[in-house]
């Protein structure tokens, strides 16, 4: 079968692999579709991860469907429609340097338990959202460390699949009000659309001063001669330092700093100015807990979270799904179809 690999630093190809084989305790995939993720492209500047560097198959947001059930597994059935924790495979991270990827036809899990390497998800989402299960568990797991609460005043910054996800769910999790930020129109209006309470425009907007209108100024006396926003969570799904800049400017006492993003470079901290603040840092990476439990939201609106979709691409047509996906602003969330 056809796998999308990287086989050297830039270098992403089609390579004919053997078909994987199931045995009484696994379970065999064929994948429906999956997503293509930022770090897609980090994987391909770096020439693929270890322990397969120079040889990995992409793909680790994928959804798929069961088609062959070993005879020791409970709890699967051929049929089944799932999402998948990529991070729970016993071969290594599944598209991200382990044995397989979600960019090939066919992927086997090994000794498969329902609930551990893959979950079962209603048939009536689409696959094309199916494959979101990944990157929105990446998403709620950010929100979940923020440590949202009803009177909490959110804004997400980077309105891409993450920030977008968060948006979803700050609103699950019943905070007062999210404010999203970014500096391109048409993510501003997907936010509108998915319920965001407002949105600033980075490029054109002062977004402390937008912050303060929207959620009021911080209670007087702490910070002399400064107005700060009464904005008690900021989440980076944004990975720029202007972002940080901002916040550290913008936060009052003991607001919430949530870094979700990969920054790819050192940030200057103004420890000095930030003392004072007592802002709390709080790091994000993966999804410890929350890989199905996303799952069961997704399948209850799964239409707001088709709307994070931006491109389909045909398997066939992967490697320009990649490539268009990389080029700076084309697209917001590209997915491969099967």
């Amino acid at each position: 079968m056809k796998t999308v690999q990287v086989t050297a630093p830039g270098v992403v190809e089609w390579v004919e692999v053997p078909e994987p084989v199931a045995g009484p305790n696994d379970v065999l995939l064929a994948m429906r579709a999956t997503g293509i993720c930022g770090s897609d492209t980090m994987y391909t500047a770096i020439g693929g991860l270890p322990p397969n560097q120079g040889k990995t198959i992409l793909g680790h947001e994928p959804a798929a469907e069961i088609i062959q059930v070993g005879e020791n597994v409970t709890g699967l059935a051929v049929g089944d429609h799932v999402v998948i924790d990529t991070m729970a495979f016993e071969d290594g991270l599944l598209g991200s340097g382990g044995a397989q990827g979600g960019m090939a036809p066919l992927v086997v899990v090994k000794n498969a338990k329902r609930g551990v390497q893959v979950e079962v998800i209603s048939p009536e989402v689409p696959w094309k959202v199916a494959a979101l299960n990944e990157p929105m568990a990446v998403a709620l797991h950010g929100v979940n460390v923020s440590e949202p609460k009803a009177t909490d005043k959110v804004v997400v910054f980077g309105a891409g699949p993450i920030g977008l996800g968060a948006l979803l769910a700050f609103q699950a999790k019943g905070v007062a009000s999210v404010v999203v930020v970014d500096v391109r129109p048409e993510r501003l209006t997907t936010a509108t659309e998915l319920g965001a309470d407002a949105v600033i425009n980075a490029a054109t907007e002062d977004v402390i001063t937008r912050l303060v209108e929207i959620h009021g100024e911080a209670p007087p006396g702490l910070y002399p001669g400064q107005i700060k926003p009464d904005t008690d969570v900021y989440y980076d799904a944004a990975g720029s330092e202007q972002v940080l800049q901002t916040t550290f400017k913008a936060a009052k006492r003991r607001a919430r700093l949530t870094i979700v993003a990969v920054y790819t470079s050192p940030v200057e901290v103004p420890v000095d100015q930030l003392l004072a603040t007592e802002l709390q840092w709080r790091w994000a990476m993966g999804y410890p807990t929350e890989i199905f439990e996303i799952t069961r939201d997704i399948e209850a609106n799964w239409r707001k979270y088709e709307r994070i979709i931006s491109h389909t691409f045909a398997f066939d047509d992967a490697l320009a799904a990649l490539e268009f996906a990389r080029t700076p602003g084309a697209a917001n969330k590209v997915t491969v179809v099967f």
